[in-house]
């Protein structure tokens, strides 16, 4: 089962900053990673529909023997992996917005979430928000209509930037230090945040975190691949491809999928 590939799935194609940290700590690891750009965001949907399409999105996986599933998406991880780890047998790494590192080493006492609507009002988004910040200002941001603008190429838009304005104001009002990514597709936002926010606010997301789980639980299960061969590494859309392509620089192979 070692060379067996590890899964990705995500909303769309913000996850694709995670499979590119994996890809960094194990260079030698296939994966198949699945854009369900057709139904992003996942942000808005209801728990019920989130559960579905996770459930969807784990099988087509699964199907093409996946040793491991990274659910590369903080909607779907904070309201569907408890139901995918009771239902499936093979291991599944989650991702949560990096609340902890943030509330730990704030010195102004206020730290910023942007995530969607559906990480902030799930119930494991509240049990570490309430277990870390006991103290500290938390201000929560749903980041409505970033996920669309990214998924239809326009990352680095006057509309985007607009939004992120928008956002990223009662925040700077609250003297925030540390700005934490609740969604995979927001790291392709650093650029833009780095300019409009002051030098000391550090952003933090939980890309290398993720990896270097997906590592450890690799050994654990005896499943990491020992193999030094390069790595074959497939990415399935059912959305624009094209975006898909271009946000992993043309040098993986896309496929565009009925899913």
């Amino acid at each position: 089962m070692s060379t067996q590939a590890i899964g990705i799935f995500d909303s769309g194609i913000g996850g694709t900053s995670i499979f590119k940290e994996i890809h960094a700590v194990l260079p030698h690891e296939n994966t198949i990673y699945l854009a369900d750009s057709k139904n992003a965001p996942y942000g808005i949907k209801s728990q019920d529909e989130i559960i579905a399409l996770s459930i969807k999105n784990t099988e087509f996986l699964l199907e093409q023997n996946c040793k491991l599933i990274v659910v590369a998406c903080n909607t779907a991880t904070t309201n569907a992996i408890s139901h995918l780890r009771n239902t499936y047998d093979v291991p599944f790494i989650g991702i949560e917005p990096a609340i902890k590192p943030a509330a730990l080493n704030t010195q102004s006492k206020a730290i910023g979430i942007l995530a969607t609507k559906g990480t902030l009002s799930s119930t494991l988004f509240h049990k570490t928000t309430d277990l870390y910040s006991n103290g500290i200002h938390v201000i929560e941001q749903v980041g409505k209509g970033i996920v669309e603008l990214i998924e239809e190429g326009k990352t680095n838009s006057e509309a985007m930037k607009s939004l992120l304005s928008d956002y990223l104001k009662p925040m700077l009002k609250a003297n925030i230090d540390y700005l934490v990514l609740g969604c995979t597709h927001y790291p392709y936002l650093m650029p833009q945040l780095l300019e409009m926010l002051p030098k000391h606010v550090k952003i933090i997301d939980s890309g290398l975190a993720v990896a270097k789980q997906t590592k450890a639980v690799l050994e654990q299960h005896s499943l990491l691949n020992t193999s030094m061969k390069m790595s074959n590494n497939m990415f399935y859309s059912n959305g624009n491809v094209t975006v898909l392509k271009t946000i992993l620089e043309n040098k993986f192979t896309v496929k565009g999928l009925d899913f």
